[in-house]
């Protein structure tokens, strides 16, 4: 489900979802824990894609994602719009299974893992910047490990 600060609320059955082109990245994974896996490969929708559906309102700043088991994660808009972030359903060829985001996830590969949110099932185009379920426990905003967002 697309809601929130968009000209229209969208709600794609699984079956819409996968016939929207998809798109490969190769990507290296970065964890707040202070791991790193490297060359991973997500099969997906490009979140621009998704645009074609939907426009978010001017006043849209960030995106709350929302995901099954109530776990949310604040994104700035321009880090969606990004040209290699998309909505997973694949990883190195296999779909997802439960434990590693069954049956969507978000992949930002340019910032910590956690931002890459697991069974995604809403995006919630909000005007103002609200912290997700890490972030209100004092896990940066934004999350960039390359200046080491780690902790707010």
């Amino acid at each position: 489900r697309i809601h929130g600060a968009v000209d229209r609320e969208v709600e794609l059955t699984w079956e819409q979802f996968q016939a929207l082109p998809t798109a490969t990245v190769t990507c290296d994974i970065h964890c707040v824990t202070a791991w790193s896996r490297m060359d991973n490969r997500f099969e997906g929708v490009l979140f621009r894609e998704l645009l074609n559906h939907f426009q978010p309102q001017p006043s849209a700043k960030h995106v709350s994602v929302h995901c099954y088991g109530g776990y949310t994660t604040n994104v700035p808009l321009p880090d969606l719009m990004r040209d290699n972030v998309l909505l997973a359903h694949k990883h190195d060829g296999r779909e997802l299974t439960p434990p590693h985001g069954w049956p969507l996830r978000l992949v930002m590969p340019h910032l910590y893992f956690w931002k890459s949110a697991k069974w995604v099932r809403g995006l919630e185009f909000i005007e103002k910047d609200e912290p997700g379920f890490w972030e209100m426990y004092g896990y940066h905003m934004r999350g960039d490990p390359w200046k080491e967002e780690r902790y707010s």
